[in-house]
């Protein structure tokens, strides 16, 4: 893991060393994005598992403040039909975050700089995103979002906006017809396709393929849906799962409609110049917020810390 970060690092070094040198002939480049690495400990291939109960839950409470904004938001995640996940099946399928062990450490350490790092920013909408397929960014993502459902003073929304080839109600079991396509387009509010899992966890699936996906994506009326949905369940935190960035161009169409993006990475599977290429063209629309090298076999025994983990 030590040399991929050195071989990650030296590429970023070499990228610099050109744009410094093809700047001075020019104007002055724009400043580099925040970056910050981090490393889950979890493999994330995505599975299936079997599908869980939905149902109306009168009883959620959520996030205590003040105003009529809050009281109407509060109402609003109150309304949203209930998803229920089995955890021992979930754990099978490396959905690991949804309670708090150690196997969901390393998604809790992501949760936290995630948090902190859109708190500086006064921040919301964070992209998931991967340089190709098959480097588990929808197992990560429901796995961040897990984790930050475990925030009891949080609100989180996860879509999925991979909408060529949506994994994430395959991945939780759910048999849905809901389509956050149709969200975008403005034909179907998001209290019809939307599921809460917990008090204060949205899940917005998505359960086939859609036409023209990258045209819907950089629409206004998907930037206007978006608008809506923020201000009317004012969440903490709005992820989203992403299709790979260097597959089509549906990434690029919508990364301008966030304010920072996740890259995830797959150990012996992704190359350097990808993530060095992922990196350039998610910092050409928004911030970069880290790399996360999934898909880790072998860790040195410093980087495991389970050690240090108490129930």
């Amino acid at each position: 893991m030590e040399r991929i970060q050195i071989a990650i690092a030296k590429a970023r070094a070499e990228r610099a060393a050109q744009e410094s040198s093809e700047a001075s002939a020019a104007m002055p480049p724009e400043p580099s994005p925040d970056y910050r690495p981090v490393e889950p400990q979890t493999p994330a291939p995505e599975t299936s598992l079997s599908t869980p109960s939905i149902e109306r839950d009168s009883t959620a409470v959520a996030p205590q403040d003040t105003g009529l904004q809050r009281t109407s938001a509060e109402q609003a995640w109150r309304d949203l039909p209930t998803l229920r996940i089995d955890s021992k099946k979930a754990r099978r399928n490396l959905i690991v975050a949804l309670d708090n062990g150690p196997e969901a450490l390393g998604f809790d350490g992501i949760r936290t700089r995630l948090l902190q790092h859109l708190k500086a920013k006064n921040a919301k909408r964070v992209a998931i995103v991967s340089p190709g397929p098959d480097c588990g960014k929808t197992t990560v993502a429901l796995n961040l979002a897990l984790s930050l459902g475990r925030q009891p003073d949080q609100r989180s929304i996860l879509a999925d906006v991979d909408l060529r080839r949506p994994h994430m109600a395959k991945a939780l079991g759910v048999r849905t017809t809901h389509n956050f396509a149709d969200v975008l387009s403005g034909v179907t509010p998001f209290a019809d396709s939307a599921l809460r899992h917990g008090p204060n966890l949205a899940l917005a699936m998505t359960h086939g393929p859609s036409r023209n996906p990258a045209e819907l994506l950089q629409s206004r009326r998907a930037a206007l849906a978006l608008d809506e949905i923020q201000a009317a369940y004012d969440p903490t935190v709005m992820l989203f799962d992403l299709p790979p960035l260097l597959v089509n161009d549906d990434s690029m169409a919508f990364l301008g409609q966030v304010d920072c993006a996740l890259i995830i990475a797959a150990a012996e599977k992704t190359t350097i110049k990808e993530i060095d290429r992922c990196e350039r063209d998610v910092a050409s629309q928004t911030s970069v917020l880290g790399v996360v090298l999934n898909r880790c076999r072998y860790m040195e025994k410093a980087d495991q810390y389970r050690g240090y983990y108490s129930s």
